[in-house]
């Protein structure tokens, strides 16, 4: 037996701004969650595998019309065509969705119910599936309290949409714990609602698949399904499929041995050089950051732009149209403090006053207070998107002061000598 277990579809999510970025490809990526799916009933009809598991939030909330839903219905009409059933329950992001309710799907569909679980039986297969769909976008119930004892004789699985015991950057939606799922005593686990992939628990397996193509730069690397191969005794082995069809990647460069801007640009290029031959011909979306304790952070943090500008070019050089750069960040420090013996020297002073507040854990959330009603009058995805500004961060409020004393310094020499 055979079957695909995948989650976090989140088809035609909305870009949050991104087409605002420039040079982005917004078309791509727009239509990246549909190819990523195309991708899916693809590899189920060429697998021949016997059915698919799909863990939650197959949608992204409310659909702006009906074509979301008809491309769903249109994929599984492919997989009826195969003869292959899809499993599905709603996810957090599902229940907020109204049109789901008035979509007539296939037969080969079978979506579980939202007020109690429910179990399929494929007798053919010996096979009893069971699970339960969220009924409200907020369920803070554990579920799995009502999931029904194993079935004698088949293999048993749960499909279920949670948080576990709590994933950072997912809300704490259907919480349970590993012991709890033990207890049930079922075969395999499906679950959803958690974007990286993790295998909780080798034997019996439960597993998070992710989601099957990244949307923003917090969902980075290979995004896919799981194949999961039931053998003659029962044991089922797990193998990950690439599903995504542009790849995200957070590039972190380390400049600390770095004693020129060369060094810079010659290590990103080594590094897309990487990125592009891992991505396996996917389009990269890129952030470059680099940091550091080096020699060169006055001149990076003096002029940051004139690196933003050589690793665009390097990109566009090297990239073969390949790679978009989606921000580029300049986070060095200087290699040890700078003395300020001279007090009478206006920077000097400048340098301590900047020192001093970025050490200060206090003044800095007061410094953070002075950004609130900037931060309110923000569009919604630079407040709680992927690219929100953490204005109230400490942390990436000293980052961002150990740049400033640096870039003022050299604008102020260049005022003077002009002078």
């Amino acid at each position: 037996m055979k079957f695909i277990h995948a989650a976090d579809i989140h088809l035609d999510s909305p870009l949050r701004g991104l087409a605002s970025y420039e040079g982005a490809p917004v078309e791509e990526i727009r239509n990246a969650s549909r190819r990523a799916l195309d991708n899916l009933v693809e590899l189920a009809i060429e697998n021949k595998v016997d059915f698919v598991l799909i863990a939650g939030d197959l949608y992204d909330g409310d659909w702006r019309d009906h074509n979301t839903g008809l491309f769903f219905a249109r994929q599984m009409s492919e997989l009826r065509k195969a003869d292959i059933p899809a499993f599905v329950i709603a996810g957090n992001h599902d229940a907020q969705n109204v049109m789901t309710k008035h979509l007539p799907l296939p037969d080969n569909v079978r979506q579980f119910g939202t007020r109690k679980p429910e179990t399929f039986r494929l007798e053919d297969l010996g096979v009893a599936i069971h699970g339960q769909g969220f009924p409200t976008k907020a369920v803070t119930d554990d579920l799995t309290l009502n999931y029904p004892p194993v079935v004698p004789g088949l293999f048993n699985i749960g499909l279920l949409h949670t948080s576990l015991t709590g994933r950072e950057g997912h809300d704490n939606y259907a919480p349970c714990t590993v012991d709890g799922l033990n207890r049930l005593g079922y075969d395999y686990w499906a679950l959803g609602h958690v974007h990286t992939r993790e295998c909780v628990q080798a034997d019996p397996p439960i597993w998070f698949p992710g989601n099957i193509q990244g949307r923003h730069i917090r969902e980075t690397g290979p995004k896919g399904c799981l194949m999961v191969t039931v053998d003659g005794s029962g044991k089922p082995g797990v193998e990950f499929h690439e599903l995504d069809v542009l790849r995200w990647e957070d590039l972190i460069i380390d400049a600390t041995e770095f004693r020129t801007d060369v060094d810079c640009t010659d290590e990103f290029q080594r590094r897309l050089s990487i990125s592009l031959e891992n991505a396996g011909g996917r389009t990269v979306a890129l952030r470059v950051s680099i940091g550091g304790a080096s020699a060169i952070h006055e001149a990076l943090a003096a002029r940051p732009d004139d690196f933003r500008a050589a690793v665009h070019t390097v990109a566009n050089d090297y990239g073969g149209g390949r790679v978009w750069v989606e921000k580029v960040k300049v986070l060095t420090r200087p290699v040890a403090d700078t003395p300020a013996t001279d007090t009478t020297d206006a920077m000097s002073e400048l340098l301590r006053v900047v020192e001093s507040l970025a050490a200060d854990e206090a003044a800095l959330l007061e410094l953070a207070g002075e950004f609130e009603p900037l931060a309110s009058k923000l569009p919604p995805e630079f407040r709680d998107g992927a690219d929100a500004l953490p204005f109230m961060d400490t942390k990436y409020l000293a980052e961002v002061l150990g740049q400033v004393y640096p870039m003022l310094n050299a604008r102020l020499r260049r005022v003077e000598a002009q002078s």
